[in-house]
């Protein structure tokens, strides 16, 4: 059997399984290494890579579904081709269902001969039984259909209806399984949006202006590597969600200004603030990541910054007396669940359990204490995370207030749009309603 797309989604999926990959950057390596030229190839492979880990709660519970004793065990990948068939069974139009049982069936006479039987039996019942999957009630338990028919684990579910109600929920589980847009952000030192924009129009891409973020343009999904446009490489644009790109917006920068970005990882923000203080602001970036700073490094010097040092640390760790009360901004862009971005990396709602949330919480606090120890009297600190929980937003900002006497929340910049600013001055987005990543902000000024 030759290399297909299907053999590659399995790999991809094992491989995220097996290992805790993330499944975009496998994804890029499989389709940098030009195994697949032809472009229904790698939408293909794409697809089901995607869509596999999107629905995977559901295609799990139509295999349990469909196995009238026990589910006998089997391996990751024999459990990924039922997966990837299943997918194409339920939520394709054009793959026929006898190729999707055929080529599953393939793949496993590859990887495990023994299974051939169970992989073939179970799938054409599938294609039987299609219409007729069992499902919770909607009345009875709200929560549970949730999570079946919209692929979220259940504790997850019954959080956020908690915290959003059932039909929010259910849009937000929805909306959690969409195509998230594809984002820049124009580099304001070496071009405007209009510029850019002509420039993609020259080269066949209609982008579209970003109706949240003033910095930012909509490209659509040809396939085509960004990496390969002109204006990528002449550094006028980088990848940025829309919601990402206000985080700095929440500061009124300047030129010579000190600005401290805590968790700076690969820089998508140190950047974005580099940019809007015209690379005349001082601009620390600090990580506790060597390889996050080296790619901080690589794409500050593609985007023509020069305003930005490096420097690697612990940041829950005292970072020493020329630190304090040092800087004019500091931003804390915490680790967090990134239940924000599930449109964009799915493979987190199955990864993540509820006992994961409360160290979670403790370190964004940490983080936030550091912070606030490196903001000057006057300044302005901002916490941001792109998760979802109010025990990763709300609750630790409140509990951060009630130690830190010396700063009081302010409502977020002028310059976030007003629909994006909720009562309690926070900036909030939501994918389901204003179609970015799930960013949640506060920002705070330290009295003089």
């Amino acid at each position: 059997m030759k290399y297909s797309p299907r053999l590659a989604a399995v790999e991809i999926l094992t491989r995220v399984d097996t290992t805790g990959a993330f499944a975009e950057p496998l994804l890029d390596e499989v389709l940098s290494s030009r195994a697949f030229d032809e472009p229904s190839d790698r939408a293909l492979l794409t697809q089901l890579v995607y869509g596999t880990l999107r629905m995977r709660g559901y295609l799990d519970w139509v295999i349990r579904s469909l196995c009238e004793k026990r589910s006998p065990a089997v391996s990751p990948p024999v459990r990924n081709i039922l997966r990837t068939a299943l997918y194409q069974i339920h939520f394709t139009d054009r793959i026929p269902d006898y190729a999707a049982v055929n080529e599953a069936v393939l793949l496993a006479k590859r990887v495990d001969a023994r299974t051939v039987p169970f992989v073939n039996g179970l799938l054409r019942n599938a294609v039987r039984r299609k219409e007729e999957v069992p499902l919770p009630s909607g009345t009875k338990d709200p929560a549970g259909r949730i999570s079946i028919v919209h692929s979220h684990p259940l504790w997850l579910v019954k959080q956020w209806i908690h915290q959003y109600g059932i039909e929010e929920t259910a849009d937000l589980c929805r909306s959690g399984n969409g195509i998230p847009p594809l984002a820049v952000r124009v580099n304001a030192l070496k071009a405007t949006w209009r510029d850019v924009r002509e420039e993609l129009a020259a080269e066949g891409i209609a982008a579209e202006e970003t109706p949240w973020s003033p910095d930012g343009l909509l490209l659509p999904h040809t396939g085509h590597p960004i990496r390969e446009l002109s204006c990528w490489k002449a550094g006028k644009i980088t990848i940025q969600d829309e919601a990402s790109q206000l985080v700095a917006r929440l500061f009124d920068v300047r030129a010579g200004d000190r600005i401290l970005d805590l968790c700076a990882g690969a820089g998508g923000k140190a950047t974005h603030l580099a940019e809007r203080a015209g690379d005349g602001a001082s601009i620390l970036a600090v990580d506790n990541g060597p390889e996050k700073l080296q790619e901080l490094e690589k794409n500050a010097a593609r985007l023509g910054i020069r305003s930005i040092r490096t420097h690697l640390a612990d940041a829950t760790e005292d970072l020493g007396e020329r630190f304090r009360e040092s800087f004019h901004t500091v931003l804390v862009d915490a680790p967090c669940s990134g239940l924000g971005t599930l449109r964009r990396n799915p493979e987190i709602k199955w990864r993540l359990r509820p006992s994961d949330i409360p160290p979670l919480s403790k370190l964004q606090g940490r983080l936030l204490d550091r912070g606030a120890s490196c903001v000057m009297p006057g300044g302005t600190l901002a916490y941001s995370t792109c998760t979802l929980l109010r025990q990763e937003n709300e609750d630790v900002v409140a509990d951060f207030i009630r130690r830190h006497r010396d700063f009081q929340q302010v409502r977020a910049s002028l310059e976030i749009p007003k629909e994006l600013v909720d009562a309690q001055g926070f900036f909030r987005t939501l994918p389901h309603h204003h179609g970015t990543d799930g960013f949640f902000a506060a920002a705070f000024r330290k009295a003089l």
